[in-house]
């Protein structure tokens, strides 16, 4: 364990509460210079209560953007099992958590930011931070986010089998707390359209209650299973542009059948250049 490492990655923002109890706990095992993390997907999943495919593409993601990198592996009694570092490099380029200083334009008698200095008489020091310090003060949503948020909680609701409503504060409540865990609204509305499509023609003795649905958290599983089908549809995608990326190193005949939004893509995804493109005849 380093308290160096855990550090770090506690003073920055990972993008979500997700990313941030993944790398904490990586965190947690690595070495002070970030390295020796030797820890399968399966623990993590077990430790961190998350799904599995979200572990799965978590790692990946980290992997990515560098944040994660493979040191190598060691044997186990599953077979093998991939050692990571964490880069702290990268980890200090992100954002930081800590709120920036405020300036506050007082002139006459300014709030002094810094930690008192205590009584001069009886020697005791001040306290570290005073109680009006900027830090201290949590900023409240602005109601026109709290409004935003409001208005996707009642439209994912609303998709919900009318029939089998039940507590709409609790549900929206439920909703609320799930997209505060970084589930995104319309992947969360795709899950309660997908339930209420294969619950169609069952009687509704057979359909949950909403509030019981969304409190035993049955979205999570059509969320992660469409998380799962969009992570397929890129990997055919990205075995889809290899080929033609071969097609067009080679300059293959059958570079006439790609097309001008095939190129397009290609040339976003960078594993072609433009110099390629014109050399095996085709138009960006």
């Amino acid at each position: 364990m380093s308290w160096r490492v855990a550090n770090a990655c506690a003073e920055r923002k990972f993008g979500s509460a997700t990313r941030k109890q993944i790398i904490m706990f990586l965190a947690d095992k690595a070495s002070d210079d970030g390295s020796g993390i030797w820890c399968s997907k399966g623990t993590i999943q077990r430790h961190t209560e998350l799904g599995e495919t979200t572990v799965k593409r978590t790692v990946r993601a980290f992997l990515k953007e560098g944040i994660l990198v493979e040191t190598g592996a060691r044997t186990c009694k599953n077979g093998f099992t991939v050692v990571y570092r964490i880069d702290l490099a990268k980890v200090e380029a992100l954002e930081p958590t800590a709120e920036p200083e405020i300036e506050t334009g007082s002139t006459v008698a300014p709030v002094q930011s810094g930690p008192g200095t205590g009584a001069t008489v009886a020697g005791v020091p001040g306290p570290p931070r005073p109680p009006n310090h900027p830090k201290t003060i949590h900023k409240p949503p602005t109601r026109k986010r709290e409004a935003a948020a409001d208005e996707e909680a009642e439209k994912i609701l609303a998709a919900y089998p009318p029939d089998r409503l039940r507590g709409k504060a609790g549900c929206l409540a439920q909703i609320e707390e799930a997209m505060k865990e970084a589930t995104a609204p319309e992947d969360l509305l795709q899950a309660v359209q997908a339930y209420a499509k294969d619950t169609a023609g069952f009687t509704r003795s057979k359909v949950c209650f909403s509030d019981n649905w969304f409190q035993s958290r049955r979205w999570q599983t059509y969320v992660e299973k469409q998380a799962e089908d969009r992570e397929k549809t890129a990997a055919l995608q990205e075995d889809h542009h290899a080929r033609l990326a071969c097609w067009i190193s080679d300059r293959s005949p059958m570079c006439k059948h790609i097309t001008g939004t095939q190129v397009t893509a290609l040339l976003a995804s960078k594993i072609v250049s433009e110099t390629q493109i014109q050399a095996a005849g085709l138009g960006s």
